[in-house]
């Protein structure tokens, strides 16, 4: 790390790489400032694997509101590089999940488990979605990155697993563990569907987690051959279908369709009493079959997911040996070609460091 050093008696700031998000398909590397530690609370680490979120893949393919251009990447494992002299739980060389989003422990949605809601950063604080989650914490595609509140927010990664293996637990394997996880230990044993066509890799990490957490069945239904392929292999059953033919009512739905048509489908294929998730941003609203929903006793979850708060427990399955994100990564690429490899991306992909 560069960080602050002296030229002719001035400080001055080291430089570093960052890639940045400029348009569709339109990545590249640019040199700024390396990050320097703010505070007693501060750490600076050097990201090792990053991995591409859902929300990326459709912002490269302009399928996602967010602007270019920004420094891009939030899911990712890290190693500490320098830490402040308040920081009692990492110190330099240890290897870290970093949360994509920035939260400070302390305050009372902390407490709660509302991580992603924290009140002690500016509101939705975050790496690498832009001005949404706020610019000044970079992204995780950088030689350094900066994270406020370090005994709050980092997380020992796991010993003898690969980085690129548990890259995305920074983000969407949590959010496939709180879709199926909290309803699986209410209702043990409980058959799930999982209604496609839009992300790239949450709906398989829920598929995943289901069956280890011993859910009877798990039924993914899109009409991607691929996708379809990829639920296969995490152990779901996949159904080549449309929205039009119903499969049954579930107990646990998870919409991942990312569109108006797919989320009703899923809320009507919610069995009574049931709990329809979904992981899907609707950037416009979406009528909802609120009678039906009502006469039934449906709940209804959208939210993003408290990654801080739930990393614990999805990170649990990894280490005890039940659960394999890599089954869910279709790209590992070197950290060089970073802006070709997701330039096209459609799927989950790892950058990592040789």
């Amino acid at each position: 790390m560069g960080g602050l050093t002296m030229t002719d008696g001035l400080l001055s700031v080291g430089r570093m790489r960052s890639l940045w998000f400029h348009g569709p398909g339109d990545l590249r590397w640019r040199e700024v400032d390396e990050p320097v530690l703010d505070g007693g609370r501060d750490a600076i680490v050097r990201p090792v694997a990053v991995a591409t979120c859902d929300l990326d893949t459709a912002v490269v393919a302009g399928k996602a509101p967010l602007a270019g251009p920004y420094p891009f990447g939030h899911e990712f494992v890290a190693d500490v590089v320098a830490v402040g002299d308040e920081v009692t739980s990492v110190a330099a060389g240890d290897r870290v999940i970093v949360p994509f989003q920035v939260s400070c422990g302390a305050c009372d949605q902390c407490a709660r488990g509302l991580t992603g809601s924290c009140r002690g950063v500016p509101y939705m604080s975050a790496y690498g979605l832009g001005a949404l989650g706020g610019l000044q914490w970079g992204g995780a595609l950088a030689d350094l990155v900066r994270v406020p509140f370090a005994d709050a927010m980092l997380v020992a990664a796991p010993a003898g697993i690969e980085p690129a293996v548990v890259a995305s637990m920074s983000d969407n394997i949590p959010d496939g563990w709180r879709t199926v996880g909290p309803t699986l230990a209410a209702e043990p044993g409980a058959p799930v569907l999982i209604v496609g066509g839009g992300a790239a890799s949450i709906p398989f990490y829920a598929a995943a987690i289901a069956r280890v957490l011993g859910a009877e069945r798990v039924d993914y239904l899109d009409r991607d051959a691929d996708r379809l392929a990829r639920a296969e292999r995490v152990g779901a059953t996949p159904i080549e279908s449309d929205w039009s033919s119903k499969h049954g009512h579930y107990p646990i739905v998870v919409d991942a369709s990312g569109q108006a048509d797919g989320l009703r489908y899923a809320l009507a294929s919610t069995a009574a009493g049931g709990t329809c998730t979904s992981i899907a941003p609707y950037f416009q609203d979406v009528v909802l079959p609120l009678l039906s929903m009502y006469t039934r006793g449906v709940t209804f979850v959208t939210a993003r997911v408290d990654a801080r708060a739930v990393i614990p427990k999805a990170l649990a399955l990894v280490t005890d040996g039940r659960l394999d994100p890599s089954l869910v990564t279709e790209t590992v690429a070197p950290w060089d070609d970073a802006p070709d490899a997701l330039a096209t991306h459609t799927a989950k992909t790892v950058i990592v460091r040789p």
